[in-house]
């Protein structure tokens, strides 16, 4: 009996626990600090050295040993990009095609998501298979035959020429459907038709926001890759009437390039990128977690 008593721990005495152990565990360890600090670094150095060159002129290319620390010259080299070319012109452009179409695509998008997810009708699985396969396709191929049909409808050399093709992509229909199938359970969609919820009031009020931050990395991806996009807008669009991408190949289309004058644009051009991703990041960063909780 009394072997027995002295085998069970008392509070003064009780070892480390496994809650203890746990805690230990979770800490983060000085290399990890280290290494997520060289990734850091190693992600912003191109956009700091787009920077530093842009603030300085061309010669510090030339020079063996280039300084890091930026220089004086970047407004005035701002100032040469926009009157080189119609960049002030080129992000209205851009704004209003990258704006337009990501509005588009999130919403299109979500109400093919919530269709495919959540509403029976035939031949839905085919028609899911068919939007995926096109994703397979690649984009080069379309390009002749959609000038084609934008020259036919007026369109070629105007706006609408880049935003009508790009309303909705089968990625975004993909992803939201993806999402929508375990963000949205079928108890909420049958508690709202109780309450005389029609089918757009439950998609704008039941489904919306439960797919808020797949919505959110919809909207930045689609706002980067429609702001990036540089083949059909070169290929559609006049010379006088450009996106900003357009802009910045005819900053170097002459047989002496002025990287420090491409690469002032190109820093300007950043810059509503890093807005939206500032804008989007805690939606982003609560549709991560989310995902991680889910996990």
């Amino acid at each position: 009996m009394t072997t027995l008593q002295s085998d069970i721990p008392t509070a003064g005495t009780r070892k480390p626990g496994l809650r203890q152990k746990v805690a230990t565990l979770g800490k983060p360890r000085k290399a990890t600090y280290v290494v997520l600090a060289i990734f850091v670094l190693g992600s912003l150095f191109p956009f700091y050295w787009s920077f530093l060159v842009a603030s300085r002129d061309n010669g510090m290319l030339t020079e063996r040993i280039p300084p890091f620390v930026p220089g004086g010259n970047f407004f005035a080299n701002a100032a040469r990009v926009f009157d080189t070319v119609p960049f002030w012109k080129a992000l209205a452009n851009s704004v209003i095609v990258s704006g337009t179409v990501t509005l588009t695509t999130v919403l299109f998008s979500s109400l093919a998501g919530f269709a495919f997810a959540k509403l029976r009708f035939r031949g839905r699985n085919k028609l899911f298979v068919f939007i995926v396969v096109t994703l397979a396709v690649p984009t080069q191929l379309g390009i002749i035959p959609l000038f084609i049909a934008m020259s036919e409808l007026g369109w070629a050399g105007s706006l609408a020429a880049v935003i009508v093709p790009n309303l909705v992509t089968a990625f975004g229909v993909f992803w939201m459907r993806q999402y929508t199938v375990d963000a949205l359970p079928y108890e909420l969609i049958e508690a709202a038709r109780v309450d005389g919820c029609s089918m757009i009031r439950i998609f704008w009020n039941v489904c919306m926001p439960a797919v808020r931050p797949a919505a959110a990395i919809l909207a930045m991806f689609t706002f980067m890759m429609s702001w990036n996009d540089f083949l059909w807008p070169l290929v559609v669009l006049d010379a006088g009437n450009p996106t900003v991408q357009v802009a910045l190949e005819k900053l170097q289309s002459g047989y002496y390039v002025d990287y420090s004058l491409v690469l002032a644009g190109t820093t300007l051009a950043t810059i509503p990128i890093l807005i939206v991703f500032v804008l989007l990041g805690r939606q982003i960063v609560a549709g991560i977690m989310q995902g991680a909780v889910k996990g």
